[in-house]
């Protein structure tokens, strides 16, 4: 059991520090126990104070809590000590919708990025696509965790423009590692489709919709969040798209058809000289204002 932090072991700079963190963020004392809360407000304010790398040991060397002897403890925070990250998840979204956006609909943000580490024990890393540093000609692979974010995306009025905030992520190992431990591998599309069923749990008075781009752009995941979540995503040029399947007529035998009439591609409505186009306004596009584009009518 880890003991409670003992403020008159703190420097002035570093109790004041913790004394405004505590203030910020009393919403999450209750996802913790006493004494893991304790130690989680020095940690907070010494990550505040360090000047270099945020480690736990940077953390406590800022708080003058280096040779502390009990200095274990803190480090149980993060790899021992019993709380939910869910919890704190879920009142870390109540706050931000609370602040940014108290009515209308929720619009949320889904995708992917990769933490490089490094170490003996972090045995869920891979290697995966730089979206950075990657281009349509130049593949560039990057080692590191797969982490699945879930963000906020709301007008923030001192910046001038959306910001996405995060509150909550997962993650995402590849398939080697599932097949190194022998587990059956879950697809990015599946941890995508718990994450925004457990939003909408979260949030079940307000419309939410969810942004992404094609690598969420399945069937089998916007089927199964249609009727609680709003998808927005990118489709592939040359996707597969179907009419509704048109009504089944009495004692008609067979399964029921689940697609109707093929519809042309995308690439091929681009091609087609008879496609209608009008030019639509854009907010905020890419935070520099409105921005004219043309977009195709059907």
């Amino acid at each position: 059991m880890a003991s409670q932090a003992d403020p008159g072991t703190l420097g002035p700079v570093a109790a004041w520090t913790e004394a405004a963190v505590s203030a910020g963020m009393a919403p999450f004392a209750g996802c913790f126990t006493r004494p893991t809360w304790a130690n989680l407000l020095v940690l907070v304010a010494g990550a505040l104070l360090a000047p270099g790398r945020r480690t736990v040991a940077s953390a406590l060397s800022s708080v003058g809590l280096r040779g502390a002897a009990r200095f274990t403890n803190y480090h149980r925070v993060l790899n021992r000590s019993r709380w939910s990250g869910r919890a704190a998840a879920r009142c870390l979204l109540g706050l931000l919708v609370a602040a940014f956006v108290p009515s209308g609909p929720v619009v949320v943000g889904i995708d992917e990025t990769i933490e490089r580490r490094w170490g003996a024990r972090i045995n869920a890393r891979g290697i995966y696509r730089d979206p950075v540093r990657s281009s349509q000609g130049h593949f560039v692979k990057a080692s590191g965790l797969r982490w699945i974010s879930l963000m906020l995306l709301a007008p923030v009025p001192f910046a001038g423009r959306v910001w996405a905030l995060p509150f909550l992520t997962a993650l995402a190992p590849s398939e080697r590692h599932a097949q190194t431990q022998g587990r059956r591998h879950k697809p990015l599309t599946d941890r995508a489709r718990l994450l925004l069923l457990l939003l909408a749990r979260w949030l079940p008075d307000r419309e939410v919709i969810a942004v992404a781009d094609s690598s969420y752009a399945a069937i089998e995941l916007l089927a199964a969040v249609r009727r609680h979540v709003t998808v927005i995503t990118q489709l592939r040029l040359d996707a597969r798209l179907f009419d509704p399947p048109p009504p089944r007529l009495p004692g008609t035998k067979g399964r029921p058809r689940v697609s109707g009439a093929r519809q042309p591609t995308l690439l091929q409505r681009l091609a087609d000289p008879n496609t209608a186009w009008q030019r639509v306004t854009v907010t905020g596009w890419y935070g520099q204002g409105e921005r004219k584009r043309p977009a195709p009518t059907y």
